[in-house]
C-alpha cells in the first residue's frame, strides 16, 4: 500500500470530520508534529499508531487503505451496548479519576459524555470551555465550584458554566458513579 495515499486519506478523514491537528493529537495521546509529519508523509506510522489515530477518527484501519476516501456517511444514533463499555483508570490529567468514555463512535458530536469513578481526595481544579452537567449515580460527592462547596447524593445534579474552576471528591465509603455531560460550545464557532 503506498504510503502516500495513507497520509492523505488520514488527512481527508481528519478535515471531513472538522478536527483539527490538536485535537487529533489530544484524542490519540500523539503529538501535533508527529501528525503532522504523519499527513505530510514524512513518518510512516506503524500498525498500532494507525490504529491509534484511526480509533480517534472514528474509522476502521481499512477506510484509510482505500485508494479513495469515500465521503462519510455519518448515522445520527449511536446504539452502545453495556458489554462494549471499557473503564479507563486514572491518568496524569485525570489523577484519580477512572472514568468510561461514553457515545466513543458517534463522529462530530457537540457534547462529550462519561462515567466518572470520583476520587476521594480533591485533586486538581479544572476548567475549560463550555458546559458541564453531573449526575450522581451511585454515592456522595462533596464539590467545589469557584471555591463553593456543594454536597451531592444519589439523585442530585448539577448544570455549570464549566470556565468557572471545579473539582469534585467522593465521601463516604464507596466512590461516587458520576454521569458526566461535557458540551464544548466553542467547536460550534469554528
Amino acid at each position: 500500500m503506498d504510503e502516500k495515499i495513507i497520509a492523505e486519506n488520514i488527512k481527508k478523514v481528519r478535515k471531513l470530520k472538522k478536527m483539527t491537528l490538536q485535537e487529533l493529537a489530544d484524542n490519540t495521546g500523539l503529538t501535533k508534529g508527529y501528525l503532522s509529519k504523519v499527513e505530510r508523509s514524512e513518518k510512516a506510522p506503524p500498525y498500532s499508531t494507525l490504529s491509534k489515530i484511526t480509533g480517534a477518527l472514528g474509522v476502521e484501519i481499512t477506510d484509510v487503505l482505500k485508494k479513495r476516501v469515500e465521503p462519510l456517511k455519518e448515522l445520527p444514533i449511536v446504539i452502545a451496548k453495556k458489554a462494549d463499555g471499557r473503564i479507563i483508570r486514572e491518568s496524569s490529567k485525570y489523577v484519580g479519576y477512572d472514568y468510561e468514555v461514553l457515545a466513543i463512535d458517534k463522529p462530530g458530536k457537540n457534547m462529550e459524555p462519561f462515567i466518572i469513578y470520583a476520587p476521594f481526595e480533591f485533586t486538581s481544579l479544572f476548567e475549560h470551555e463550555g458546559e458541564e452537567f453531573i449526575y450522581v449515580l451511585e454515592g456522595s460527592m462533596e464539590f467545589n465550584y469557584g471555591g463553593k462547596l456543594f454536597i451531592l447524593e444519589e439523585g442530585d445534579h448539577t448544570y455549570f458554566d464549566s470556565r468557572i474552576p471545579h473539582t469534585g471528591r467522593s465521601i463516604g465509603d464507596t466512590r461516587a458513579k458520576l454521569m458526566v455531560m461535557i458540551y464544548f460550545y466553542k467547536r460550534n464557532r469554528q
